[in-house]
């Protein structure tokens, strides 16, 4: 269980916001790592599959304990487990295509089906899928078990239509590219529901960030530039610490709820029945 504060009353008070504003860094920052992810699975993977699946699941465990353990949003504590995620999402989707011999036309309409699931359950269990909602134990974990669902489902839709469909990394990039911009531009225009347009943008930079990476790192007779898994790894992650490390000092993606004062504004009147002055006609201090 989540440590909560107590009110007055005893009871377990509402944690803060669990996960950050969604501003344009956000966005960023989601691309980033879920190319990161890509890269860096497919690099621990090369150096050694036992290695590079311990690094998964202890370091997931781990990140994820660090986060649930937080009463807040901290940066640098939140990021670290989304980055965690993508890298075992990755993981997972790789590990039911090459360990399983299941091809990506399967596995990703089985990710989807899960995505959808663990939304649904989601959705019936706490009337909303809204992430500024994210202020109780339960919440978060269903927060959490779908990021890492649409990681694994990215991951699979990536590489179908890269690979499998072989339409290449450069001409995928497009198609997510676009993909990713119709629920913003269906929310700006034409009132899309604002929690439909952010988890399908959400589940979008999946692939699309898989795309870029891949297109950067493998050989050209995948129509890749051939950079290396290390070197795009490398690379993502010195931007990716940059990018978290300037987000926790100037703290502009903490979410600010407006807490009401609901006693504030409100010009004080006398009790009908007592005199002016008396002790009780007075406004209450607090």
């Amino acid at each position: 269980m989540l440590p909560t504060a107590k009110t007055r009353s005893g009871r377990p008070a509402p944690l803060a916001a669990k996960v950050p504003e969604i501003t344009a860094v956000f966005w960023a920052l989601k691309i980033l790592t879920t190319g990161m992810g890509e890269s860096m699975s497919d690099f621990l993977g090369q150096q050694s599959v036992p290695l590079a699946g311990a690094i998964g699941i202890f370091g997931l465990t781990y990140a994820i304990r660090l986060q649930v353990r937080t009463t807040e949003y901290r940066a640098v504590v939140y990021w670290f487990a989304v980055m965690m995620v993508a890298i075992f999402g990755t993981m997972a989707a790789d590990g039911l295509k090459d360990g399983a011999g299941l091809s990506y036309a399967v596995t990703t309409p089985f990710f989807a089906a899960v995505v959808a699931v663990v939304f649904v359950l989601w959705h019936r269990s706490e009337g909303t899928l809204d992430i500024h909602s994210i202020t109780t134990a339960r919440r978060e974990t269903y927060y959490w078990i779908a990021v890492l669902a649409t990681f694994a489902l990215g991951t699979a839709a990536g590489d179908l239509t890269a690979l499998t469909l072989h339409l290449g990394f450069l001409e995928s990039i497009a198609i997510f590219g676009v993909l990713f911009l119709v629920p913003a531009l269906g929310w700006w225009q034409l009132r899309l529901n604002p929690v439909v347009a952010f988890w399908t943008a959400y589940v979008i930079t999946r692939p699309l960030g898989a795309s870029v990476v891949d297109w950067l790192a493998k050989p050209q007779s995948n129509k890749g530039l051939d950079l290396g898994d290390g070197v795009v790894s490398a690379g993502t992650l010195v931007v990716f610490v940059a990018l978290v490390a300037w987000v926790a000092v100037t703290r502009r993606d903490i979410q600010r709820p407006d807490v009401p004062q609901p006693h504030a504004h409100l010009p004080h009147v006398p009790h009908p029945h007592l005199p002016h002055g008396h002790p009780q006609a007075q406004p209450a201090e607090g």
